[in-house]
């Protein structure tokens, strides 16, 4: 799969790059004032300018010159600079651009849907947290452009720089992430927020790569569907029916929360695989990053084929790496929280639940790492405000796996289990200084035997052990944990992180 995506990388940058006519230098959107540009790395700078023009770049004692190919693109690989700053990047050609306030540190990239573009003026104690957010040398880039059928090269947005005045309109899970690095590391760090709501994995991923990984025909076929049966006239039709009820619904006070969207070609909509790829990550590459996080699934979990997800995160993971060029470089995610009605009974997998075992079996991929969030939750709000949970998550992934701090960073994780004496026993390992029930009892366990009827089992810790047993289930030999969208799962370690959903059955 791996040559494969190299292939795809290099059929795809030559698409993007199409011949252009440039009167003077120009530069991707992601080089402005306030840029924070990766410590300790190979800085890739670039642009366009007329075919021939030769292009000086200039920053922190370190001057590059080259010319602009017969496509008007231009690349440098700057060397590498310590953190610090404040620096001033030139680039001169026929024309001079001056990039003022320039700092060197870290650099994260946060995509996703809705939690991931959530801004802090929506999280929870915010009037708290903007009077506490006097932190210049945290700065995020918003990537404002749109979706496209074709990949885009420049982008747009601007650099803001951390104060009460801007913090709130910055993404709450990469703002809260990136001030616990800052915090804990010393260090600038620049966050570039490219995400949109509503929208699925493989509208993030590029359609070629997509259509390399043969799992993944179902979902390009049923675009393709969708593309043919496409009728202008009818769907025009069904959408002011729609927008009627909705305007009648709405004056009657039982509108649903969004009106009725304009219909479009499918090959057009912002969900079609590859298209946000094309318009708000393809502007992006090769800025030089230290690694990502990621905050999707509602979609998927409900419109798309749950039991893909794993190998759609996959591929988006192993595309971007590839196209970036930076090896495997780390890349982490938050697992979907509780939502919906609390759990009363053991359930069935639903698309909620499948969509976060599918995010677990990522984890099998090189650098990777995973927010476990089922405690961030709310049961009526799919978009819950207590970012400030989720961004210190993944930032304690990232400080101990990234970055080489000696600190605990997950919850318990199943390790083994056996059957004996009518009992389950789960060895469990991450504990952390113990196993913990939060609350009186333990909860969320349940049991079945060779019938798969499920009940709660009795649940108790035992050293790194779960014991697990009911009166009912004399035979037992599968066991779940916190198995449902909203779940009573309370099962933590002496570090205070939670477990995460596991079986030990198979469908």
């Amino acid at each position: 799969m791996r040559i494969g995506l190299v292939r795809i990388l290099v059929s795809l940058h030559l698409i993007g790059l199409t011949p252009l006519a440039f009167a003077n230098v120009k530069l991707p959107a992601v080089f402005s004032d306030h840029a924070v540009l990766q410590q300790d790395a190979s800085i890739p700078v670039w642009g366009w300018a007329d075919s021939g023009e030769e292009v000086t770049i200039s920053i922190a004692g370190q001057t590059k010159t080259t010319k602009a190919g017969t496509d008007g693109l231009w690349k440098v690989n700057l060397e590498k600079i310590t953190k610090g700053g404040p620096h001033t990047l030139e680039i001169k050609g026929k024309n001079t651009i001056t990039i003022k306030d320039v700092l060197v540190g870290e650099v994260w990239l946060g995509s996703g849907q809705s939690n991931m573009a959530m801004t802090v003026n929506r999280c929870k104690d915010y009037e708290k947290e903007k009077a506490a957010a006097n932190f210049p040398q945290i700065r995020m880039f918003k990537e404002g452009s749109s979706s496209n059928t074709k990949p885009q090269q420049t982008g747009s947005g601007s650099w803001v720089v951390c104060s009460p005045e801007t913090v709130g309109g910055f993404s709450g899970t990469a703002y809260f992430f990136g001030r616990e690095l800052h915090q804990n590391l010393k260090v600038p760090v620049g966050l570039i927020n490219s995400s949109v709501g509503g929208t699925p994995v493989e509208s993030w991923t590029s359609y070629d790569a997509q259509a390399a990984v043969s799992s993944l025909k179902p979902v390009l076929e049923n675009w393709k569907k969708l593309e043919a049966e496409y009728e202008p006239a009818k769907a025009e039709a069904k959408y002011k029916e729609d927008l009627e009820k909705f305007q009648k619904a709405k004056a009657a006070g039982k509108a649903p929360a969004r009106a009725p969207q304009k219909p479009t070609q499918p090959r057009e909509n912002n969900h079609h695989p590859g298209n946000l790829f094309n318009g708000k990550i393809n502007p992006l590459i090769p800025y030089a990053i230290r690694g990502a996080i990621w905050y999707q699934g509602e979609n998927n979990a409900g419109r798309g084929i749950p039991n893909l997800y794993g190998d759609q995160l996959s591929t988006l993971i192993n595309d971007w790496r590839v196209r970036w060029g930076q090896g495997d470089f780390p890349f982490a995610w938050v697992q979907l929280p509780n939502f919906h009605k609390l759990q009363t009974e053991p359930v069935e997998s639903t698309g909620w639940v499948t969509v976060r075992e599918e995010m677990t079996k990522t984890l099998r991929l090189k650098n990777t790492g995973m927010a476990v969030t089922l405690d961030a939750g709310e049961a009526n709000d799919i978009h819950p405000k207590d970012k400030q949970t989720v961004g210190y998550r993944l930032a304690l992934w990232a400080l101990a796996t990234v970055y080489g701090h000696k600190i605990p960073h997950q919850g318990p994780t199943l390790a083994g289990h056996e059957t004996k004496n009518n009992e389950i026993i789960l060895q469990m390992k991450n504990t952390d200084g113990g196993l913990k029930a939060q609350g009186d009892s333990l909860r969320g366990f349940a049991i079945a035997g060779a019938d798969k009827k499920w009940v709660f089992a009795n649940a108790r810790i035992d050293g790194n052990r779960i014991i697990l047993s009911h009166a009912s289930v004399k035979d037992p030999i599968h066991a779940r944990y916190a198995w449902a969208d909203n779940t009573v799962g309370n099962l933590f370690n002496g570090a205070s992180f939670p477990a995460g959903p596991f079986r030990t059955d198979k469908d």
